[in-house]
């Protein structure tokens, strides 16, 4: 008898490490149904984050038309933004059933634990955002909240400043990373420290946030990497690591030490460098691109542009 519990916790432990690398490895919006992990949306999506630059967050973008969406169960935190066309939703969850006719930039916010299922009774078009609860423990300890927030489900409301920051993810997305990892992570800080925030109910931190920017010392050490290592893809917990800070921390401080955000600064770094290059006329706008750290030759002519109001071209005739 001992023999078949010991089989059976050894089978239970095999099935939850299964499980947690399936999370960990599936590249899609996943949820549980009958032990399986699953994608929570049919179809393919029109577009995902499989190539970003995100740790611990996922997107998907989907057209949808009148689906059902059978009882699941979630692992992560999953949003919903609705992007257009008015459309009847029932949800059911923990004995309760409710109805809503939501439209663009409505909401759904769903938390890990939740078994539920969904009805929606006609098309819509709507990006799912999956985030581990790592990852809002990691941002709950950045504010010094003194244990993990515990949040409430939420089926039909609106946040502006969720679905902004939503929405300028997705056309990062759409455009396959182009502002860089730098820019990318400091989106992904701002989503998940606004999810705390504002939805995360948690007793005060243990002690006073800290406030003012980055002492001298801090500073001149992030600047250095920066200056040295412009050309490449810089992440944001690189610099937060030399500063001693964590993510949150270093990116208000540094803002707050400089006027400027990291990809502020780096961006203004690298047009720098590109002047200087474009000096040298035999060198195509592609090439410069490349030296300072740009995908292409269109990257650099926006971040060019919109910081010295002319292309690197007219900007190369007038030199």
């Amino acid at each position: 008898m001992s023999g078949t519990l010991v089989s059976s916790h050894a089978r239970s432990t095999l099935t939850s490490l299964s499980t947690e690398l399936a999370l960990a490895t599936s590249k899609r919006v996943s949820v549980l149904t009958e032990g399986c992990l699953v994608p929570l949306l049919p179809g393919r999506p029109i577009r995902d984050s499989t190539q970003s630059p995100w740790n611990g967050v996922y997107l998907e973008e989907h057209n949808l038309g009148a689906i059902f969406i059978p009882e699941h169960e979630h692992a992560t935190f999953v949003l919903h933004l609705q992007l257009n066309q008015r459309v009847h939703m029932d949800w059911h969850s923990s004995g309760r059933t409710g109805r809503q006719i939501t439209g663009a930039g409505n909401l759904i916010f769903v938390t890990p634990g939740t078994r539920d299922q969904l009805l929606f009774h006609g098309p819509s078009r709507r990006i799912v955002v999956s985030v581990d609860p790592a990852l809002i423990k990691q941002r709950a300890d950045d504010l010094e909240l003194k244990c993990m927030p515990d949040f409430d489900n939420r089926w039909a409301f609106q946040d502006d400043q969720l679905r902004l920051l939503i929405t300028e993810m997705e056309r990062e997305m759409s455009t396959g990373w182009a502002m860089g990892s730098l820019y990318g992570d400091s989106l992904s800080t701002a989503f998940v420290i606004a999810l705390v925030r504002k939805y995360g109910k948690a007793v005060a931190p243990d002690s006073p946030q800290l406030k003012g920017g980055l002492s001298p010392g801090r500073l001149r050490r992030v600047l250095s990497y920066l200056h040295e290592n412009f050309q490449q893809d810089i992440r944001l917990g690189e610099l937060a690591n030399i500063a001693g800070l964590s993510d949150y921390h270093f990116a208000r401080s540094f803002r707050q030490t400089t006027g400027a955000t990291p990809h502020q600064y780096l961006s203004q770094i690298r047009i720098n460098s590109a002047k200087s290059l474009l000096l040298r006329r035999y060198w195509t706008v592609l090439q410069v691109a490349g030296a300072v750290g740009f995908a292409d030759a269109s990257r650099l002519s926006k971040v060019f542009r919109a910081n010295t109001g002319v292309s690197p071209g007219e900007w190369r005739g007038g030199a």
